[in-house]
């Protein structure tokens, strides 16, 4: 290209050379004119106006060869922005809004690069706890981790402090004919499960995607994140859907006024025994998961806000490996409805609200215990017992506001209803409500110190007993990131 453009510019040099050696080959003299000289005169300007329009041809092949210098190559070409109809993966709330430079994780591209980006935050959490809670539960509000009789849990009142939100995570993003590569690598210092109560490594996002496809452990697409409201109590509202799963998911509608997205989730429940956990009977009882769980999820996006409409189906089965004559084996099948949305009510306040209800998706609930519970079948029955799916209801209702630059805050309401079976304790989870609101004070972007309030209550099955907590919290977070980027091969 540039060796093109040298010889155009040397070619238009030497045109003019000529021209002017044309033009100026005969000396000027004050003796009148033949009509012979006026002639070879207009013949000269007849050659000077070809030489004019070639020169001005060659000027135009320069400027076009010029602009087309100037424009990328094919292989490193910007592809056309892809709208924004999936939202990109963020970490809940305040606690995780994505760093400035983050690397998109799904519906965004970039120009033809490879860009690396680590970010995280360290964050210490502090509070006083009014009333008890399960040790292993101290810095968060968890109304299934409440009491269930009595001073179950002494003594009240204690203070708590911790750094297990403190969170480092990896994007990546590459540019390729088949479209955006999309990585995420992120953990953070909350331990649950075999850990619950611990300072240690939890596994929160292990995902990548080409084009619209993806695998890896990430949100669940039955859940929606954009409704964890801006808090830093770090489990959130209990009535919400939320649940990081291993999936691998078909999004095959991604457009800046909504998308769709459908996954094959890994199964798994719980199921409550009850009155009859003593039974020896149970004690060969094994869960069988031989379907993945189908979730999906679209969602259609306004200048208002957005609606999302999620879905989910799966089978939840047992298997008696005993040599019993009576079986109590089975299966049911558990489905959902998650029905979710932000509404722009101002610049300034924004309502974040979900609802929803299935039959045994307890395992996706954010704080719900089990699936499974034991009913009772018909008299006469040849087994006397089965598992039934517990239908759960979640509901959540919180506004996000800005009073200036520096300072938010956010204040809602979430409850979950579980309905229990026959064959279930007294004592059991039957409802759970939470509450919390807060100041939060950015004095620069990376950094934020606030405090909140929090309520959690929890109401038993039958026995007639309920549980309240009052908590207060006083966070301090510092957000970092950087991102890296190299030409595209």
């Amino acid at each position: 290209m540039r060796c093109h453009l040298r010889a155009t510019r040397k070619a238009v040099a030497f045109f003019a050379m000529l021209t002017l050696s044309v033009v100026w080959s005969k000396p000027l003299t004050a003796q009148p004119q033949s009509q012979n000289s006026q002639q070879e005169i207009q013949r000269l300007r007849d050659k000077i106006q070809q030489m004019d329009l070639m020169m001005d041809e060659l000027k135009a092949e320069i400027n076009t060869l010029e602009r087309q210098g100037q424009k990328p190559s094919p292989g490193t070409q910007k592809a056309p922005a892809q709208p924004q109809g999936v939202v990109a993966i963020p970490s809940e709330s305040v606690i995780g809004q994505p760093p400035p430079n983050a690397v998109p994780i799904e519906g965004e591209i970039t120009e033809g690069k490879n860009e690396v980006s680590i970010y995280g935050f360290a964050m210490l959490d502090s509070g006083y706890n009014f009333g008890q809670i399960n040790p292993n539960w101290f810095d968060v509000e968890r109304p299934t981790q409440l009491p269930s009789f009595a001073n179950q849990y002494p003594p009240s009142g204690s203070v708590f402090a911790g750094v297990r939100q403190t969170r480092f995570g990896v994007k990546s993003s590459t540019t390729t004919g088949l479209g955006d590569l999309n990585t995420i690598f992120e953990f953070e210092l909350f331990g649950t499960g075999v850990d619950a109560g611990q300072t240690t490594f939890r596994l929160r996002h292990a995902y990548g995607e080409l084009g619209a496809f993806g695998a890896g452990q990430t949100w669940s697409p039955y859940m929606d994140i954009d409704v964890f409201p801006n808090t830093i109590e770090y489990w959130g509202p209990n009535g919400m859907v939320f649940f990081r799963n291993v999936q691998l998911r078909w999004m095959p509608v991604r457009k800046k006024g909504g998308s769709v997205t459908i996954a094959l989730e890994r199964p798994g429940a719980s199921g409550d025994q009850g009155n009859y956990s003593d039974r020896i009977e149970l004690s060969n009882i094994t869960p069988r998961f031989n379907f993945p769980d189908l979730s999906g999820n679209a969602r259609i996006v306004r200048n208002w806000g957005y609606f999302q409409g999620a879905a989910i189906v799966r089978k939840i089965g047992w298997v008696d490996t005993s040599a019993n004559k009576t079986n109590l084996g089975g299966s049911v099948v558990g489905w959902g409805v998650n029905l979710s949305s932000n509404l722009k009510l101002s610049k300034q306040n924004v309502a974040k609200l979900q609802v929803t209800y299935g039959h045994g998706t307890e395992n996706y609930m954010n704080d719900a215990p089990f699936d499974i519970g034991i009913g009772h079948t018909a008299p006469g029955s040849v087994v006397p017992i089965k598992g039934v799916a517990l239908p759960v209801l979640g509901v959540v209702a919180f506004l996000d506001h800005t009073w200036s630059e520096r300072f938010t805050s956010s204040g809602g309401f979430s409850m979950v209803n579980i309905y229990n079976s026959g064959g279930e304790l007294a004592s059991d989870f039957h409802q759970g409500f939470y509450s919390v609101g807060n100041l939060l004070y950015h004095p620069i972007p990376r950094v934020m110190m606030g405090g909140e309030f929090q309520f959690g209550r929890r109401v038993n099955f039958s026995d007639g007993f309920n549980y309240n907590d009052y908590k207060v919290q006083f966070s301090f977070k510092y957000d970092w990131s950087k991102s890296f980027t190299t030409p595209t091969l």
